[in-house]
């Protein structure tokens, strides 16, 4: 008989599968201190909370018997999760049981914002009959920008087409074939800012997400469009959205989510008559609750049962043998996914990993996993992790192929990995050398010797006298300070690459400037 601690308050209709399984024993005991979990979690087999439960790595130590902890909701920061591998404990959540109901939330903040319902409402309460100030548009014939086609965005599109509406969707693992099944056309940021009547966002918040509808975009976007955040605060530029309400671009907006939660009182949203606020509500459904928990009850089930599992949030188990020879590499494989998903431009169509030396000799799949997660990470942050990398992949219809081969180049082990875009192949190799660690050996057709760490800036350029020395002055000039700098090149005149590694990340601005120098023909600015 396995038991089962619920210790933060969870629907009982959620979880009635684990009352009704005859080898689990549920018991529920909400609003305990530390203290008084790690006096009793000893009993317990699971732990099902949702965000009041801090489970700390205390704990857990306490916690001998626990094999599992699920979280019923997506977010997990209130459970150590390094603690939680290091112990051998899965933790779990249900990513997938609020979809439709954010989905949902964003066409209601969508139609609201399109008929001024509240602004109407407040003023007819007041006393005030008032037709006259409220006359809206009309979704019908409007164009739908989807910035993130994951599974909300992709609910959203569905919706909207059924409204009769036009939808742009961009993600970076959109590829057109997929978007042409779900009736959605592919487009950039900046071509969606500049065609659609509304734009919604539902991607991760992530360095690549943060601000990616800011001045920029809203300086190209028509007069009357209308914007929806119903994901996280921080991807639509509050400033700038409030700048573009009084350029008179943006007609209104929708908010579910601020940078900072709760907003303070004086935030200019919260009396802005063009804004309408809610208090993050996208999950705040009796359905979605209800399926958040039964979610992760099947998933405790399949755990306990030694059954086929698939939301867990942190590492599975791996024999020690295996984990032995692979551990090493772990970091060295998300890396390198983190360094060429950055410095490659189009949807990913496929994920190429070869593996060489050693490695060629052991089950690599979890090493596949962390290569995976560092390609995707770029783009989802923290929605990715090492057990649903490969889920996520296959959901986008992302290609994962692995192979193995004797040639090492030199090196004891190397890791080669290959992305396919829409528009590219780019290529990287890397492998731990002793006493210095991780390296990336190869970029493209190019040899280096790189340490992915810090902020780097990668250049493309042609093999011409003192185009180095015209780099480093001008960075100079712009107080950008260079730690290290290695060059790659095949031949002498030909195309060749620098690999700079700067102190601080470099700006839009620093990255326009070198774009300007004559021989340059390409520069990305890399963040590991």
């Amino acid at each position: 008989m396995y038991k089962v601690l619920v210790s933060d308050p969870i629907s009982d209709m959620g979880i009635q599968q684990l009352y009704d399984a005859g080898d689990i024993a549920v018991e529920k005991k909400t609003g305990l201190s530390e203290d008084e979990l790690v006096a009793i979690i000893g009993e317990y087999d699971a732990l099902l909370v949702r965000s009041q439960t801090k489970v700390t790595e205390r704990i857990m130590a306490a916690g001998s018997k626990l094999k599992v902890i699920g979280r019923a909701g997506v977010g997990v920061d209130n459970i150590d999760l390094e603690a939680a591998t290091q112990r051998g404990i899965v933790v779990i959540n249900a990513p997938d049981g609020n979809t439709i109901a954010t989905c949902e939330l964003t066409f209601a903040m969508m139609m609201s914002v399109a008929r001024q319902i509240p602004q109407a409402y407040k003023k007819t309460t007041s006393g005030v009959w008032d037709r006259k100030t409220f006359v809206g548009v009309e979704l019908r014939g409007k164009t739908l920008g989807i910035i993130g086609m994951g599974r909300i965005g992709s609910e959203v599109a569905k919706r909207a087409k059924v409204f009769g509406m036009e939808v742009l969707g961009y993600d970076p693992f959109l590829t057109e074939e997929r978007a042409e099944k779900i009736g959605v056309k592919l487009h950039t940021v900046n071509e969606i800012a500049e065609q659609a009547d509304f734009i919604t966002v539902h991607t991760p918040l992530t360095n690549e997400t943060r601000g990616i509808v800011g001045s920029a975009q809203f300086a190209r976007m028509k007069k009357g469009v209308r914007i929806i955040n119903c994901a996280r605060g921080g991807i639509v530029d509050e400033g700038a959205l409030l700048e573009a309400i009084d350029q008179g671009i943006v007609a209104g907006a929708a908010f579910d989510v601020f940078v900072d939660e709760p907003p303070t009182t004086d935030h200019p949203f919260l009396n802005n008559p063009k804004i309408i606020v809610t208090p993050h509500l996208g999950a705040s459904t009796i359905e979605a609750q209800e399926n958040v928990a039964i979610d992760v009850s099947e998933e405790v089930l399949h755990i306990l049962r030694g059954e086929p599992f698939k939301n867990a949030v942190n590492m599975p188990p791996v024999p020690a043998a295996i984990l032995g020879k692979l551990q090493p590499y772990f970091t060295l494989g998300e890396k390198l996914g983190r360094f060429v998903g950055q410095m490659s431009e189009g949807a990913v169509q496929e994920i190429a990993v070869n593996y060489s030396g050693e490695l060629a000799d052991v089950d690599t799949t979890p090493l596949t996993r962390y290569i995976v997660k560092g390609v995707l990470s770029n783009h989802l942050g923290s929605e990715v992790n090492i057990v649903n990398a490969l889920h996520l992949a296959k959901s986008r219809d992302l290609g994962i192929v692995t192979q193995t081969s004797t040639a090492t180049k030199g090196f004891t082990n190397l890791v080669t990995v290959k992305l396919r875009t829409k528009q590219e192949e780019r290529t990287i190799a890397g492998t731990l050398l002793a006493g210095f660690g991780e390296r990336i050996v190869q970029i493209d057709q190019y040899p280096v010797d790189v340490a992915p760490a810090g902020n780097l800036l990668l250049i493309s350029h042609n093999d011409k006298p003192g185009i180095i020395g015209r780099v480093g002055t001008l960075l100079g000039s712009i107080d950008v300070n260079i730690a290290t700098m290695q060059v790659g090149r095949k031949g002498v005149g030909g195309s060749a690459i620098m690999v700079l590694v700067v102190d601080k990340p470099a700006t839009d601005n620093v990255v326009k400037e070198l774009s300007k120098l004559e021989e340059l023909t390409n520069v990305k600015e890399l963040t590991m």
